[in-house]
């Protein structure tokens, strides 16, 4: 696939678009000797780890990471067109993610929103280039959907903040220096207004941080449980009880509800869907192939219309006059898409390959190294990550097309 002018791009956009498809083609790096996760989920080992967080070194310090972020924090400077077309190049090439994507996605954005300047200066420069990671501790094992339930509570002392309390499905957690973490501060208050937001320092005495394994045998998550854990005063973003508030905005983050970057998405899952069409031209032991099935070539055809309808949508969520009646509508709906097309795409892949669909990850004899029955398995995690697809559904109808909510 090579770049290309794309319609909207005026000549300076072309010209950046030039240059970053040239940084791409000379800088990406070749596959590691070990296997690479999926996604920024799944990192589990210190040499992916080190071999990820170079690569999102290298793009920051090339000049091409950042553009949603002032100079004067360390970032590029607010240019979202400059910010499309680095997200389109890499995606284009496969590249490989980056590790900090939590920390570039959700975390950059709510600082920018509530920090204080203090905050902004000192903790978006490493997080933008990936020498500080960052990891989310909202979740509770009692506490999923109903997040404002939670209980972990964060309590005063003359230093600061002590917390008491258990997180889980923690992303990152084991590599993280800091967390975004949601805890309870007023006990006799209602369940949203007794919720503060904090920046917590992951370094604290207190804290320890349990792995957990997926049904690929991956890590990357964990559970975190705080034993009357320190954190400074200034750890609190915004102010106390306005947690939930702060949540809300994180979570329309999360879910993409903040820009297009479903145009992006969508150039990944063309990507993918190359992939797929590979396996299905691919003969099989008896010399046929998939693709001479004129349903399987049915199917394919209606996953490319899919991916090629998210980028359109993508399109529309950026037009201020086609979504502002109901801006969150489309990108919500965008997010809730994309994760189940992931799903769709893979679990064709998985009937494609019949029986060798139950080769693990790194079995010898697994097709395309087994990558595509991992990507059937992690694609749940992604319909109930920034809320499960049902909850999405309920977003949707209740506060983007204001229908009454269900009983």
């Amino acid at each position: 696939m090579q770049s290309s002018r794309h319609m909207s791009d005026s000549d300076e956009l072309s010209a950046f678009r030039v240059e970053v498809a040239a940084f791409v083609e000379r800088c990406r790096p070749e596959p590691p000797s070990f296997e690479l996760p999926e996604t920024f989920l799944e990192v589990e080992t210190a040499e992916q780890l080190a071999w990820l967080r170079a690569w999102q070194a290298q793009v920051y310090d090339a000049g091409y990471l950042g553009f949603d972020v002032p100079e004067k924090y360390g970032g590029r400077g607010v240019d979202p067109a400059k910010k499309r077309v680095v997200e389109q190049e890499l995606a284009r090439v496969s590249a490989p993610f980056f590790v900090n994507h939590l920390a570039l996605t959700w975390v950059a954005p709510t600082l920018l929103t509530f920090g204080t300047e203090e905050q902004k200066r000192r903790l978006l420069p490493p997080l933008l280039r990936g020498d500080e990671l960052w990891c989310q501790g909202f979740s509770e094992p009692n506490a999923g959907s109903d997040l404002a339930s939670l209980t972990t509570r964060a309590e005063r002392r003359s230093s600061g903040w002590e917390v008491t309390g258990h997180k889980v499905w923690t992303t990152l957690a084991h590599f993280a220096k800091w967390m975004i973490l949601l805890a309870r501060t007023d006990p006799a208050a209602g369940k949203y207004q007794g919720l503060s937001y904090f920046l917590f320092p992951m370094e604290a005495p207190g804290v320890r941080v349990e792995p957990l394994k997926k049904l690929t045998g991956e890590g990357g998550f964990n559970q975190v449980l705080f034993d009357g854990a320190p954190m400074p005063a200034e750890s609190l973003l915004g102010s106390e009880g306005q947690g939930w508030e702060i949540a809300l905005a994180t979570l329309t983050f999360e879910r993409g509800a903040a820009d297009s970057s479903s145009k992006e998405r969508a150039v990944s899952l063309l990507v993918a869907l190359e992939r797929l069409v590979r396996l299905a031209e691919t003969p099989g032991p008896n010399g046929v192939r998939k693709s001479d099935d004129p349903l399987v070539r049915q199917r394919i055809a209606e996953l490319f219309i899919e991916a090629r309808a998210i980028g359109l949508s993508g399109i529309r969520a950026s037009v201020p006059g086609l979504c502002r009646d109901r801006p969150l509508a489309l990108p919500l709906m965008n997010k809730l898409v994309a994760s189940e097309y992931n799903q769709k795409l893979a679990a064709l892949a998985s009937e494609l390959l019949g029986h060798d669909a139950v080769l693990a990850l790194g079995d010898p004899d697994a097709p395309d190294a087994g990558r595509w029955t991992r990507s059937y398995l992690n694609s749940f995690g992604m319909t109930i990550g920034g809320g499960t697809s049902e909850i999405l559904r309920n977003v949707l109808g209740e506060r983007a097309l204001a229908l009454p909510k269900s009983k």
